[in-house]
Order: structure tokens, then C-alpha cells, then sequence
């Protein structure tokens, strides 16, 4: 009689709690990045000559532009546009050195009428990604402006939407192909052979290819804020190729395509070494035998090359991306290289642990043994690299609960404790595993059928045991020899039956194994939170990094494109304590952006009727640059009703409106609002 354990009601609810913690955190995530605005520059625009929102006496000869790193510009990179729409810049950007951070600059027309001109600028940073916007300044005096910009920024739109996509199938794709390899040579040599985790990683190899491929068409279109139609414009894919990132995305194609032959023999020669070394024995003992020293060859062979291959592949980000620009690169491009493959090492390993636990008959305690080894070298490097990369990114405590990159950071910190705390019941079970067990040797085999002919058992070649028919000889070759077709097709049917009898007779035994089944929640819970974990980690690759989101907070600079703002409507309750002075205040302000503005404004008694207030007067104040306040005196228009056609708004900001109104000869006060300027 077979007795089986189950797993420990403590451990069982642990586990169910940890997988709730992941769904919250995958909620948490989700509102954080739908909260979070998209497009987020990574070349941050410090200052600009005219300044945002400055009026000046006379037309300036150019405009310069001071940005945190080197962009990648193009001839309309930088628009300068007059109020009626015309260009009034001479379409000649230039390069003029470095003063605090990388200066261009562009040639202003002669002889420019007053009124406020819009700057539109665009481009890719260092770091591989878009970033846009755009400003205003005045000559003479603000004026009305008739220019719309484009509502799609770079990086906007359904082109981005399939970029981002792309960008986290190539990241996850290169995760299950480099880690399923590692896992195989590494933890379980005899998995070559297995039908389950030869497609997995064949699958993690299609889908970087394809997604890299996706990621090289696309790119002209999501840099230009172009449309998919683009895809097809040969000649922009031509100077996508003479950029930095293009020559990455193409190194990547060419290094997997090596990456193909690769696996070709990792799945065919490895696999066939490994299973005729085997010949039945499960473990080490596997090694020992004739061609011996062959396989070795091989196996060193395979893993020094294929080693090569994943650091090449992972240097292409590296090469193309955050760590390719900033401070430090010649430090931070190789740990960022070690900080990927060790993501790929443990998340794409539990990736082909969970497909063997699931999905094949047997795999050795040994190899659950060994992966627990290489998760926790894996989990030293990533905390050793993520700290360094940490602080070359976020740079001070501020940016780190302050900007959107630190927030995400803080996500995936705590998506990592979440995965290292699953981890650590893997463990747990890992160790249930390994321990010798009455009647079997301390080698035994995790959730595989003990007992000779039982069904779980598995051929020499880590295969289901063939069924045979008379003699030997093989059902499926009757039809071959002279047997009579109907019999021939019976006997083939006898053989699939067969065939089905001993899968389910094998998956019975399988999942009744509690060790196995307990090992299989946990390592289910680690790849739900691994995949949560890859989507941050791709976000992080696409936001701006703390460092540059504060320098450019801190320059001031509104670098968020300009469009025209519609009417600003405010309500402002009051009360002045006298005899009939609670009312409201309701006061319009158009278009509410930098420049001239109309002005009206209502007061209405409690029960809606006017209220002919002796006095009332508005001030605007812009507490961030210390102007203000600017007052107005509006003109009164009927009771109830004052109006003011010509509010000039120097720049714009979130502007403070104070509106003072007085009741009678004692009774006054003082209401105030915040409205943003555009």
C-alpha cells in the first residue's frame, strides 16, 4: 500500500496568500502605468534661448535649445512657427557645442512681426527613445496663435502601443530561449530529449526573432509619430539602419540566427549524446560511460558558446539603450549585460521547470536541486547590478518616491520580494524532494513511477516506453510485412490505445505525487509574478530615469507639447458676514493660456439671483516664478456682471486667481483658486 503526503495547511495557505499578493500588485501596476502619462522624454530640454513664456523687445536671431544628452535631430527636428502657422525658422539646425548640457540651435527669418511664436522640437536620445515638445515666447506682446500641433507625439499612438509590445515579447522571448538553454546544460542534460522543453524554447527563439523584426519595422514610424502605413517607406527603414539602435536591432537578428543553429544542436546532437550516455540511469550516474569525454566536449562546447550568444544578444540592449548613455557607461553597459542574463538565467530556468513539472513524466530530483543552486547565484547578481543600476538612474531619494521611474522602481523591488519569498517555499520543497525516501536511493526521480513496468517508467532515451507487438516487433510496422491492411489499422489503433492507457496511467501517478504537486503551485505562483515582474522591468526600459525627470523639473522648462487650452470656468462660494453676503462667484477666463485672455465674471446670491457687489477686483499670481500679483479691475456690465476683454498672461503655469469681493462699506473677502495655463 502507497501512502502519499500532502502539503502542510500552513504552506498551502502561504502560498494561496502569496499568489494573492502578486494579483494586488499586478492591479497596483496596472493603475500606476495607466495613471502615468505616456511618452516620457529620456534627453531632458534644460533651458531654452528665448525662454518658455519670456516677451522680448525684439525678434531674436535664433533660438538654441539646451538638452541633457546628445539627440539624434533631422532636418524639421526643430520648428519654429509664427502665429499665423508660417515657419519662421530657416530650417538650418546646428550644433553649438556644450554649456551645462548639448546646445542647438536654429536660424530665425529677418524682420518677424510681433506676437507669440510656438518652438516644436523632436527627436531620439541617446537612449534609443523619442522624446517631443514644445514652448512659446513673444515679441513685442503675447497675441492669439492659430498653430495646432499634432495630437500624437512620438511614441504615441497604435504605433507605440505595437512597439511596446514588441519591445516586452523580445525581452520575454530572449528570457525563455537563454534561460531554457542555461536550464538544460546546467540542471537537467537529459531535458534535451524532452518533447515539452524543446518547444519551449524553440518558441522563446521565434518570438525574439519576430519580435526584433517587428521592433526594425516600426522604428522609423514610432520615432518620426508617423503612422503604420510607414512600415512600407524603404527609404525611412534605410536611415533607421544608420542609426545606433537599428545597428542593434539588426546585430540582435544576426546573433539569433546563430542562436538557431545553436539550439539545432542542442535539440539534436546534444540530446541524442545525452540520452544513449543515459541508457536508463537517472543523475550523474548518467555521465559515466562509453563517449564519456565526447559528451563532455560537447556539453562545454555548447555552454561556451551559447554563453557568447546570450551576452551578445544581451549587449544589444545594453549597447542601444540606458545603460549605452548618462554617467558611467563603461561600467554600467556590463552590468546591465550580467543583470539580463542573470533575469534570464532564473526567470527563463523557471520557465522550463514549470513546462518539465507539467508537462513531461519524470524530471530528477538532482536537476530541481541544481536550478535552486543557479536562481540563487542569479538573485545575488540581480540585487548586486540592481543596486548599482538603481542609483546611477534615480540618482537621490526624491526622484526615487518623486518621479515615475522611482515608483516603478519601488514596484518591481517589491515584485521581487514577492518572487524571492515564493521562491523560498520552491526551496522548501526542493528540499523535500532531495531527501531519501524509504525504499529509494537519495537519486530519485520527482514524481516519476516506481516500480518495474509500472506506467510511469520512461525508456532509456527519456521517452515513453514504445509498445511493441508480436515478437518485438513494432505495431506500426505491420503494415509493411505482408499483414493485411484491416488488421494493420486494428493494430495501429491497439497501439494508440495503448499509448493513451500509459499517458494517463503516467499523469496519474504524476499528479498524485504531492512532493511534485506542491513543487508545482509554487514554481506556478514564481512565473505569474516572473511575467508581472518582465512587464516592469520593460516599462522601466521606456521611462525616463529619475536623474533627468528631476534636471528637467528643476530647469523649469515646460517641455509637455503646447496646445490651444479652451475656456477655464471657476466657482467661488464667499462670504463677506454682512447682511446679504454669501453668494458664489463664477468667473470664465479664454482661451486660459499664455498671451491676451478675455475675462468675465458672475455674482449670484444663494437662491441665483444677481448680486450688484459695490466692488470687485481679481489678481493672478504665479507663485513658482514669483510673479505676480497682477491685478485686474473688470468693468462692470450690468448687475451682477463685470468683464475684462484684455488679461494678458505672461506664461504659462498653475496660476493662483484671488477674487476680492465687497458687500458694503465693512463687509469684504477674499476668495482664491488655482487653474492651469496653457
Amino acid at each position: 500500500m502507497t501512502t502519499t503526503t500532502t502539503a502542510p495547511r500552513p504552506v498551502r495557505r502561504a502560498v494561496r496568500l502569496l499568489l494573492a499578493a502578486a494579483v494586488l500588485l499586478s492591479a497596483a501596476l496596472g493603475t500606476l502605468l495607466a495613471g502615468a502619462a505616456p511618452a516620457a522624454a529620456h534627453a531632458a530640454l534644460l533651458a531654452s534661448d528665448p525662454a518658455d513664456g519670456a516677451v522680448v523687445a525684439t525678434a531674436p536671431a535664433e533660438v538654441t535649445l539646451t538638452f541633457s544628452e546628445k539627440i539624434a535631430v533631422g532636418d524639421d527636428s526643430i520648428r519654429v512657427l509664427e502665429p499665423s502657422g508660417k515657419r519662421a525658422d530657416t530650417d538650418e539646425i546646428r550644433e553649438l557645442g556644450t554649456d551645462g548640457g548639448v546646445v542647438y540651435g536654429v536660424t530665425l527669418h529677418p524682420g518677424l512681426p510681433d506676437g507669440t511664436y510656438t518652438v516644436a522640437w523632436q527627436g531620439v536620445s541617446a537612449d534609443s527613445h523619442p522624446v517631443a515638445g514644445a514652448f512659446t515666447f513673444s515679441i513685442g506682446a503675447p497675441s492669439q496663435t492659430t498653430v495646432a500641433l499634432p495630437a500624437q507625439e512620438a511614441g504615441g499612438g497604435l504605433v507605440g502601443t505595437l512597439y511596446d509590445l514588441a519591445r516586452y515579447a523580445a525581452y520575454a522571448g530572449f528570457t525563455v530561449l537563454a534561460g531554457g538553454g542555461a536550464f538544460v546544460l546546467l540542471c537537467w542534460r537529459r531535458g534535451a530529449a524532452e518533447r515539452p522543453v524543446q518547444r519551449l524554447v524553440v518558441r522563446g527563439w521565434i518570438t525574439a526573432t519576430a519580435a526584433t523584426l517587428v521592433m526594425l519595422l516600426l522604428r522609423a514610424p514610432y520615432t518620426g509619430g508617423g503612422g503604420l502605413a510607414d512600415v512600407f517607406d524603404l527609404a525611412a527603414l534605410g536611415d533607421v539602419l544608420d542609426t545606433k539602435t537599428g545597428a542593434a536591432l539588426v546585430s540582435r537578428l544576426l546573433l539569433l540566427g546563430a542562436a538557431a543553429l545553436f539550439v539545432a544542436v542542442l535539440f539534436g546532437a546534444y540530446a541524442r549524446a545525452s540520452a544513449e550516455g543515459a541508457d536508463g540511469a537517472q543523475g550523474p550516474a548518467a555521465q559515466d560511460g562509453p563517449g564519456t569525454d565526447a559528451r563532455r566536449d560537447l556539453t562545454f562546447g555548447l555552454a561556451m558558446g551559447g554563453g557568447v550568444l546570450a551576452a551578445g544578444i544581451a549587449g544589444t540592449w545594453a549597447l542601444s539603450e540606458h545603460a549605452s548613455t548618462g554617467i558611467q557607461p563603461g561600467v554600467a553597459m556590463p552590468v546591465d549585460v550580467l543583470h539580463l542574463l542573470a533575469v534570464a538565467a532564473w526567470l527563463g530556468g523557471l520557465a522550463a521547470l514549470l513546462t518539465a513539472l507539467y508537462r513531461t513524466p519524470s524530471i530528477e530530483r538532482e536537476a530541481v536541486r541544481r536550478f535552486s543552486t543557479v536562481a540563487f547565484a542569479s538573485v545575488a547578481v540581480l540585487a548586486a547590478t540592481g543596486l548599482y543600476q538603481s542609483w546611477r538612474q534615480v540618482g537621490s531619494w526624491s526622484a526615487l518616491t518623486g518621479t515615475r521611474y522611482g515608483q516603478l522602481l519601488l514596484v518591481k523591488v517589491a515584485l521581487v520580494a514577492v518572487l524571492v519569498a515564493v521562491a523560498w517555499f520552491s526551496r522548501r520543497w526542493t528540499q523535500r524532494l532531495t531527501d531519501p525516501r524509504p525504499g529509494t536511493g537519495a537519486k530519485g526521480t520527482a514524481g516519476k513511477g516506481a516500480g518495474k513496468g509500472s506506467p510511469g517508467k520512461t525508456s532509456g532515451k527519456g521517452t515513453p516506453g514504445k509498445g511493441t507487438g508480436k515478437g518485438g516487433r513494432s505495431g506500426g510496422a505491420a503494415a509493411g510485412d505482408g499483414t493485411p491492411p484491416a488488421e494493420a489499422r486494428r493494430a495501429a489503433q491497439l497501439e494508440r490505445q495503448r499509448a493513451a492507457v500509459a499517458a494517463a496511467a503516467r499523469k496519474r501517478v504524476r499528479d498524485a505525487d504531492a512532493e511534485r504537486s506542491g513543487l508545482r503551485r509554487s514554481v506556478l505562483v514564481e512565473a505569474g509574478v516572473a511575467a508581472v515582474l518582465l512587464a516592469v522591468t520593460t516599462a522601466l526600459t521606456s521611462t525616463e530615469p529619475g536623474r533627468t525627470q528631476e534636471a528637467a523639473a528643476a530647469s523649469g522648462v515646460q517641455a509637455a507639447p503646447a496646445a490651444p487650452a479652451g475656456p477655464t470656468e471657476v466657482e467661488l462660494p464667499f462670504d463677506t458676514g454682512g447682511e446679504g453676503g454669501e453668494g458664489t462667484v463664477r468667473l470664465t477666463l479664454d482661451p486660459a493660456r499664455a498671451g491676451s485672455n478675455e475675462m468675465h465674471v458672475w455674482a449670484v446670491t444663494p437662491d441665483g439671483k444677481p448680486l450688484d457687489a459695490p466692488e470687485l477686483k481679481v489678481s493672478f499670481t504665479l507663485k513658482a516664478k514669483e510673479i505676480g500679483p497682477l491685478p485686474i479691475t473688470p468693468d462692470r456690465l450690468s448687475a451682477g456682471h463685470w468683464s475684462a476683454g484684455s488679461v494678458q498672461i505672461p506664461m504659462p503655469g498653475d496660476w493662483q486667481i484671488k477674487v476680492t469681493v465687497r458687500t458694503s462699506d465693512i463687509d469684504q473677502t477674499t476668495v482664491d483658486e488655482t487653474i492651469e495655463i496653457g
